[in-house]
């Protein structure tokens, strides 16, 4: 991106070119003259700006001039690299506009009972436009199919007549695209030749209608489209074939976008394919082609899909004879000229585009809503700002280009010319052989020495062939190193010059060999020796209360001092102001805290113990290690209480091995009593436990007493029940045999 320049020749020996590019307010700090500073800026420049017309002076009478609805038409950006231009483009909506309508119809056999009210379109709707505008023009064309298989059979009795009927009349040989009438005001020619027209016939259900399309849009001359709102309808009761479908029949030699129209029939509908969507929505842009779908329900779904790929789409839904085609027509008119949407032609490489529309509700629309405005009616006037950006200059073309923006569906448009600017207006100044390029070895050129051939250098003052040498011969190599200048230079005239100045002067290198620079020193917590020292070649040159490589050590003791005033509290020494302890044991910032040492009344238990109450340690022992304790017994540890606090003051309660509990204070006479407790009660332990052995026996022998008494009711109630079982058996025995045997002879008859 272009930057401020200093057209001062201010640049020293070693600093290159582009350090004389930097912000207004840095080139000033390095000394560039205020009224010597270069800075560009870009500008928009209205060429063309004819005001845009509220009618267009053709009611009434009147002839009517020229119709301007898109205001400007000419601008020049001028476009500083990175910095947004801006400009308004407004847009009203003319009175009496005028509009040509184009009516594309599919004339395949389901649409015989269209075509009588087609024919009564012609005179209903020139009187339905008459309201909107004075002068409206028509036209007419038709479409079937391509005429190979298998889209049409290729039979000759079905070439001449597909629907292989005679009355009312044989329909028409089928054809892929015919232009039946040209644009005109005259709404009984278009009665007149539509209701001429005879349906044709075809094999598969889809229609050669984006053939038709295409050959619609391009034929401008046959057509007869004019510079004004151009609207095509599209009527169909099918689908569309498109490119690649032709390969079906053979044909595939891609559609060439061009019109083929001979004796007004299309010639290639046989030799070149289908046209893709893509290249027809293309083409309907090119030519600001609105398009009306007025299209059966069963088939509307598919042309809605190109609503967002054709520019100013709309899609009415056909009832089964077009009846309704008149106020398909008219609604898609009123919707598509309520809408504004703007577009632009491609941008160079590496430009960007934006907009911001201001609407007649008066709300911006930012991004992709800036681009349209909706519900505007006849006058009224919406506006856009649109914002170019230019890439820096090394991708940008130095040529001026050109971009196009305008409306959909419109022909006028807004001519936008891009300048980059990527040069200075200094140049034009420069000074051929200027002095201060080594006595004219160089034309001074914006603050910049240019050097002739052969010359070098930042004011041209070595030989080019004397400074290879002096590269060769390693004059700026270190102990033969294999970088020139430590990386950090350029070798000129046998010398280093080392990098300096620039956007980061706090990165200069300096030296014989550029070796040296005071960016390189050691750092401490983030700062180069550690905020207290300079850096001078690499090395810290530290203030003299700090040493070490990167200053980052004090050499006073203060920071080693414990709350006694001992360095380290006398258990280690001041390093670079930290302590170090002796013992491991110990830690903290003055070696303070142990915490795996036992405490103060630990240590002295022993000694307490002994030496007051001969316990613990042997008399030898004792007097050997705890002859330096001055004790003084109390009577209770009610007086250690009562003892004035201070800071060397320890209380301490032990247990003895007698499990007294032993009370004592350090100070400097350590005081100390002995609390034992007081021995068992014998007769009540003795009465508690025979009690508790007589109320245990009773309970036992009162539950023994319960177990028994249930078991013996158990035993005698089951002994009464047996007694009952044994009574009724003495009356029916079940195993009793009666002594009485009965024999009867078999053959004994009675008299």
């Amino acid at each position: 991106i272009l930057v401020n320049v200093c057209v001062e020749a201010f640049l020293q020996v070693g600093q290159h070119t582009w350090e004389r590019c930097d912000t207004a307010a840095a080139l000033l700090r390095r000394g560039c003259p205020s009224h010597r500073l270069e800075d560009p800026r870009g500008s928009a420049v209205l060429v063309k700006n004819r005001n845009v017309t509220f009618r267009s002076g053709r009611r009434r009478g009147g002839r009517g001039g020229r119709v301007t609805q898109l205001q400007p038409q000419t601008v020049r950006l001028h476009l500083r690299p990175g910095e947004p231009q801006s400009f308004e483009v407004r847009f009203r909506r003319v009175e009496d506009y005028p509009v040509d309508l184009y009516y594309l119809m599919d004339l395949s056999f389901s649409m015989e009972d269209d075509l009588p009210n087609v024919k009564k379109l012609g005179a209903d709707l020139m009187e339905e436009m008459r309201n909107v505008t004075s002068d409206f023009r028509m036209g007419f064309g038709a479409f079937v199919d391509k005429t190979v298989m298998p889209f049409i059979s290729v039979a000759k009795d079905m070439l001449e007549n597909p629907c292989k009927r005679t009355e009312p009349w044989p329909c028409s040989p089928p054809f892929t695209y015919r232009h039946i009438l040209s644009l005109t005001a005259d709404g009984g020619v278009f009665a007149r030749l539509v209701g001429g027209q005879r349906v044709s016939g075809n094999l598969d259900w889809p229609e050669g209608g984006m053939d038709a399309l295409m050959q619609a849009a391009v034929c401008e001359e046959q057509i007869g489209w004019r510079n004004v709102t151009r609207l095509l309808v599209f009527s169909t009761d099918a689908g569309f074939h498109f490119a690649g479908d032709g390969k079906l029949g053979g044909v595939v030699l891609p559609n060439d976008g061009l019109c083929h129209l001979q004796g007004n029939e299309y010639t290639r509908g046989n030799s070149q394919d289908y046209p893709s969507v893509g290249h027809i929505a293309e083409t309907l842009r090119r030519k600001n082609i609105q398009t009306i779908f007025a299209v059966t329900e069963d088939v509307a779904h598919l042309y809605e899909g190109l609503r967002s790929i054709f520019p100013k789409c709309a899609v009415g839904t056909l009832s089964n004879n077009s009846h309704n085609i008149l106020q398909i027509i008219v609604e898609a008119y009123n919707a598509l000229t309520s809408e504004v949407v703007m577009e632009n032609s491609k941008l160079p490489p590496g430009y960007h585009i934006s907009y911001a529309s201001r609407c007649e509700d008066g709300g911006p629309g930012p991004g992709g809503r800036g681009r349209r405005c909706s519900g505007i009616s006849v006058g009224d006037e919406v506006s856009f700002n649109v914002s170019i950006t230019a890439p820096p200059c090394a991708a940008a073309s130095r040529g001026p280009l050109r971009v196009v923006i305008k409306p959909q569906g419109y022909s006028e448009e807004v001519e936008v010319l891009l300048s980059p600017i990527c040069e200075c207006s200094c140049q034009k100044d420069m000074i051929p052989h200027s002095p201060s390029c080594s006595h004219g070895n160089g034309s001074l050129e914006c603050g910049a020495c240019r050097c002739k051939e052969g010359r070098v250098g930042t004011f041209c003052e070595c030989v080019k062939e004397e400074a290879d040498e002096a590269t060769d011969s390693r004059l700026c190599r270190r102990d033969n190193s294999s970088e020139v200048c430590s990386g950090h230079g350029e070798c000129v005239c046998g010398r280093c010059v080392c990098q300096k100045g620039g956007q980061k002067p706090q990165r200069l290198y300096y030296g014989p060999f550029c070796e040296c620079s005071d960016r390189s020193c050691g750092q401490h917590r983030g700062l180069q020796c550690a905020g207290h020292g300079r850096c001078v070649c690499g090395e810290c040159v530290c203030l003299p209360a700090f040493g070490g490589a990167a200053c980052e050590c004090p050499l006073g003791s203060e920071s080693c001092l414990s709350a006694d005033g001992q360095i380290c509290g006398g258990r280690g020494e001041c390093r670079c102001g930290a302590c170090i302890c002796r013992d491991e044991r110990f830690q903290g910032r003055t070696c303070e805290l142990c915490p795996s040492c036992p405490d103060v009344c630990a240590a002295h238990r022993g000694c307490v113990l002994c030496r007051a109450f001969s316990l613990g340690l042997s008399p030898e022992e004792c007097g050997r290690r705890c002859a330096h304790l001055n004790l003084t017994l109390v009577g209770h540890p009610g007086v250690l209480a009562t003892a004035a606090p201070s800071a060397g003051l320890h209380r301490c309660m032990e247990v003895d091995t007698e499990g007294c509990r032993v009370h004592f204070a350090l100070t400097a006479a350590p005081f100390v009593c002995q609390e034992c407790p007081s021995g068992p009660n014998v007769m009540l332990i003795t009465a508690v436990l025979s009690g508790s052995v007589v109320v245990l026996g009773v309970a036992l022998l009162l539950l023994w007493k319960l177990l028994t008494s249930l078991h013996d009711r158990r035993e005698f109630a089951r002994f009464q029940s047996e007694l009952e079982r044994r009574r009724w058996n003495r009356v029916n025995n079940p195993i009793y045999r009666s002594a009485i045997t009965t024999v009867v002879n078999p053959k004994y008859k009675e008299h």
